[in-house]
């Protein structure tokens, strides 16, 4: 046990500046090319949780920890695109908590309510946009920073919306099948007392995870291009400081709502396009 809680900080200490780390402008490059040819200008990704079942939890947690399942878990929020490589990790929090609980606590948009995520242009139906999105589930809010499905939808055009959005958001339930099937440590109940402990393991089958996803790129990557032999763009510096309101404007501007119902109407007529094209 000793043994494994040092290799599993060994590799998150080692490996995890460049195994979990957020898309560069590179990355964004190659993600947006694969969003326009799978039909979902400037989409980054799927966003959705996973539980880990926790059989060790101290017994005054348990509560704070279960489910309607009734068993004490812990909650990873991850941001899969479509090749499965996991681009956010977010993990902690209380089994009892839901996804926008987590969603609220965790560092998904920090750096782009700060200004210093990289640039993601894109236009769709006619109409600019300079923020990427993820696909996501009903429970998350309506941001403009989420594209979710059509719960009963009416018309052509919404099916056919609802069953593009539906089956390309498969990406992250498949990494977490993946995820699981290749570590079964996380695949059955935890059998440690730390919830730091937890974090490690589980950082390292991402960084893991990652690593093997790296390696099997070539066979994945289906796009034409090469972006290994480009280099980075210059990032901010680490010192870049906020102005508090510029802060609160990035939240505001990213939960802005009438900006999410407009792209999933701009998005739905763009859909609908490609498919009278084919």
């Amino acid at each position: 046990m000793e043994s494994l809680k040092k290799f599993c900080e060994t590799i998150v200490s080692v490996f995890s500046t460049d195994y979990l780390r957020s898309p560069n402008t590179n990355d964004i490059t190659r993600l947006l090319a694969a969003a326009e040819q799978r039909g979902l200008p400037g989409m980054l990704g799927s966003i959705d949780c996973m539980h880990w079942k926790w059989k060790n939890c101290p017994v005054a947690w348990k509560g704070m920890y279960s489910v309607h399942i009734r068993e004490p878990t812990i909650i990873l929020e991850a941001v899969v695109s479509y090749d499965l490589w996991i681009w956010h990790a977010f993990f902690g929090m209380p089994g009892s908590h839901n996804d926008i609980n987590v969603l609220e606590r965790s560092f998904i948009f920090t750096k782009l309510a700060q200004g210093r995520a990289p640039p993601v242009n894109y236009t769709v139906n006619g109409h600019d946009y300079t923020m990427g999105y993820y696909l996501a589930d009903g429970i998350y809010p309506k941001w403009r920073t989420f594209v979710k499905t059509i719960p009963t939808p009416k018309g052509n055009k919404n099916k056919h919306f609802a069953k593009a959005q539906e089956y390309t958001r498969k990406d992250v339930e498949r990494a977490f099948g993946v995820l699981q099937q290749r570590f079964a440590i996380i695949q059955g109940p935890s059998l440690l007392f730390k919830v730091k402990d937890m974090t490690n393991i589980m950082k390292a089958c991402v960084t893991l995870y990652n690593m093997i996803i790296e390696d099997e790129r070539d066979n994945v990557d289906n796009l034409d291009m090469e972006y290994d032999q480009l280099e980075d763009l210059p990032e901010l510096s680490r010192n870049h400081t906020t102005n508090i309101m510029d802060f609160f404007q990035g939240h505001l501007h990213i939960r802005d709502n009438s900006a999410h119902h407009q792209l999933q109407e701009d998005l739905i007529e763009h859909q609908w396009l490609l498919s009278s094209q084919q």
